[in-house]
């Protein structure tokens, strides 16, 4: 069979990714960039000469139905002699355009699933026998297109993974791409070195690239620079320090009355501790809870904060007398950052980061903002701070949403509190469990798109947390009008609670900045912090009396595209319990149980 592909294929220099808007091309990418492979994402309507010099083509997945909608797509790119490899969307693109079938399926895959190879193949080497793979579609294929022929399956897919018997294209449903696939490594491996002929290559390192772009960028000009202290925004500090000196860099930290606990001058503290002496801080509380007043929606809510540190940025310049056409923004974007706000082309928008709203987008698309991390993921990032020598606690710091307890603090508006109470959500039964489908909504992820929708509460013992965990993801694939599964640790009976109006006041805000300051505390003195990507902690507005509900949030990730739930040991959680019902605010608390698909880390 290989003899054969060597015969049929083409050679050349790198891999040409098609982009059809999945939550995780970009993740591709990285993938073929750290095995030493260039790749190049382009659009599906692409000329066929985009493909000279490429060895092979990957068809990446999509939000989109490739029955219903599909992508306009130019089909020449598949009638070249380059091995192809479909993802997702892709499989079932290839299936569709060579006579197979695709349907919707009866059970929605968002998640985790168990990979059977049923014939050994070139593709799938050093695979186990069974394996993990990551799940995050709504159709799949249900008839082979003739000369193909399944080498794996799941227990609810047949056609998991597909290949042509003599041609050199090949498919999966699962996502490799991504850091729960067990072996996806070893299949993008084997597609670009067994079956493409590539060979790895040493590359310009991530340093000396961005040093290049960002000195080509500013040329003579400075940069204004915002600084939450997160670690996105510390590396750009010290990168932007390093390659134009501090004369040349304004950071600006904005306290927006939304941070952690005593955040602002940890933040001060540790940068100045670090040896950076150009950073200023703005306390700009009272104008951020000004302009969220009365405000629900989470889509706008995060729009106005993105607004108002613009704001605050000019009356800054105007203080300074700045000359404005001698200064760029700058700002710690990272992919997931544009990917989620639908910033690629056929990508669903999943919620918008307040760093992508749409004036900064414009100043992107016109060359004014400096985002020298724009390409990386938050692994990558890190990497990029020790090598910069940035000490370890501000490197591995969780990460904190720009918004800060803005998007933490949900809100309720009297109409949609209740539309949300008044509404009648098919019952589940959950083994002998009592469960409620709770009158909240949240932000999820699911087949790439975007899903607004219901959590449902289970009561339980914390000692069944593992057992819940493990069926979470096949409930919200069961059952299409929630998208998250928590757990109640403590409270009043679920039946009682209701959604309460509710909105970002100083009360609020500092009712979850005490809840997340007594979980972060616990955490450290439990030893589990650094084992989390991080541990959102959220303020709900369901309870009785006008009281409220908190949900803790612990979540393990690589690099925040996908990510699992994490169990906290049990101790931690009764102390946890203890000192939160010490602030007697709350009726219910509850653990989110929700992998990454098909709930985002953050619930809004």
């Amino acid at each position: 069979m290989l003899t054969l592909y060597y015969q049929l294929m083409v050679r050349g220099t790198f891999i040409a990714v098609v982009d059809f808007g999945s939550q995780y091309t970009h993740l591709i990418t990285r993938n073929l960039r750290e095995l030493g492979v260039e790749s190049r994402l382009i659009k599906p309507t692409a000329a066929l000469n985009i493909l000279k010099g490429a060895a092979g083509i990957i068809l990446s997945g999509s939000p989109v139905s490739v029955i219903k909608n599909p992508i306009p797509f130019n089909t020449a790119l598949l009638k070249t002699k380059r091995p192809i490899l479909g993802i997702c969307y892709g499989l079932q693109l290839v299936t569709h355009l060579h006579g197979g079938q695709v349907s919707p399926s009866h059970t929605r895959e968002y998640g985790r699933a168990r990979l059977t190879i049923s014939r050994p193949h070139p593709l799938l080497a050093g695979f186990s026998k069974t394996s993990t793979v990551w799940m995050s579609h709504g159709d799949s294929v249900t008839k082979l297109a003739p000369g193909f022929t399944t080498i794996a399956s799941t227990a609810s897919l047949k056609f998991a993974a597909v290949a042509h018997r003599t041609k050199p294209i090949f498919g999966v449903q699962f996502h490799p791409e991504v850091h729960h696939t067990t072996f996806g490594r070893e299949l993008y491996r084997n597609f670009a070195f067994t079956i493409c002929g590539l060979v790895p290559t040493t590359t310009q390192g991530v340093l000396e690239r961005i040093t290049s772009q960002v000195k080509t960028q500013v040329g003579n000009k400075k940069v204004f620079l915002f600084v939450s202290g997160g670690v996105d925004s510390t590396v750009v500090f010290a990168l932007l320090n390093r390659i134009l000196g501090s004369h040349n860099v304004y950071g600006l930290h904005i306290d927006t009355g939304l941070m952690r606990h005593q955040e602002s001058t940890q933040v001060k503290r540790s940068l100045e501790r670090a040896g950076f002496k150009n950073l200023q801080v703005v306390n700009a509380g009272p104008l951020f809870l000004k302009q969220l007043r009365g405000v629900a929606a989470p889509e706008k809510k995060r729009q106005i904060i993105g607004e108002t540190f613009l704001q605050v940025k000019a009356g800054v310049e105007k203080k300074l007398k700045l000359n404005t056409r001698h200064w760029l923004l700058g700002q710690g974007t990272i992919y997931p950052d544009t990917i989620e706000s639908g910033g690629t082309k056929h990508a669903n928008k999943i919620k918008t980061h307040h760093n992508r709203i749409g004036i900064l987008a414009n100043f992107a698309r016109q060359g004014l903002l400096v985002e020298p991390l724009k390409e990386l993921y938050k692994d990558e990032v890190r990497q990029l701070g020790l090598t910069l020598g940035l000490p370890k606690e501000l490197v591995w710091a969780h990460p904190f949403p720009g918004p800060g307890l803005g998007v933490r603090t949900l809100c309720l508006s009297p109409k949609t509190a209740a539309q949300l109470n008044t509404a009648s959500n098919p019952s589940i039964k959950v083994q002998k469990f009592s469960t409620r489908t709770l009158p909240l909504l949240s932000v999820g992820v699911q087949g790439d798109e975007r899903s607004y929708r219901n959590p449902l509460a289970i009561n339980a013992p914390y000692k069944q947390v593992a057992r819940l965990h493990r069926l979470a993801t096949g409930l919200v694939n069961r059952h299409p009008h929630i998208n998250r599964v928590i757990l109640q640790l403590w409270g009043n009976p679920l039946i009682n609670g209701a959604a309460q109006v509710a909105y970002l006041t100083p009360p609020r805000v500092a009712l979850a900045r005490a809840a997340d300051h007594i979980v972060t505390d616990e955490l450290r003195r439990g030893r589990v912090y650094s084992r989390l990507w991080q541990c959102p902690v959220v303020l709900a507005p369901f309870g009785e009396r006008g009281h409220e509900s908190v949900i803790i949030r612990p979540f393990e990730s690589r690099e925040a595209m996908t990510g699992r739930a994490h169990l906290l040991p049990s101790k931690v959680v009764k102390r946890i319990i203890q000192r939160l019902r010490g602030l007697n605010a709350f009726d219910h608390i509850f653990y989110d149980l929700t992998d990454k698909p098909p709930g985002t880390v953050e619930w809004e």
